[in-house]
């Protein structure tokens, strides 16, 4: 589930496609169906500054971040695979969000993962660990 900035930038027909399920990085309306199975885990990929950061502090601003939090209170395996500029990992809130995580049970995979061959195959390891 993209958030709404990663929408613009995704190709949504191509993940519906691959996923067989429809893409949603809006709330679904009341009278529409659940179009997703329950979550059994969780991968957050990738996971920028902002989500990470709006996720420690419980904020639910948009769908993906619903689904975050959601998942978190419900105890569920989550990995996640920061992809954060220097500058912006340097930042105080940074760590803090990080160490809120950690301590509630998300595992962090390093990430200068990102963008390599290595990148999804430690992504599902990770999974099948937690």
């Amino acid at each position: 589930m993209p958030t709404p900035t990663a929408a613009v930038w995704i190709e949504e027909a191509a993940v519906a496609e691959a996923t067989g399920r429809p893409v949603r990085s809006t709330p679904r309306g009341p009278d529409e169906p659940k179009s997703t199975p329950p979550l059994s885990a969780v991968a957050v990929v990738p996971a920028t500054f902002n989500t990470i950061n709006k996720w420690a502090g419980g904020i639910s601003d948009n769908q993906a971040l619903g689904i975050l939090n959601e998942a978190l209170g419900q105890g569920l395996p989550i990995v996640v695979l920061p992809v954060v500029k220097a500058p912006l990992a340097a930042h105080p809130a940074y760590p803090a969000s990080l160490a809120t995580l950690r301590a509630a049970g998300v595992s962090i995979l390093d990430g200068a993962l990102a963008g390599t061959p290595e990148m999804w195959p430690a992504v599902c390891n990770a999974l099948r660990q937690v």
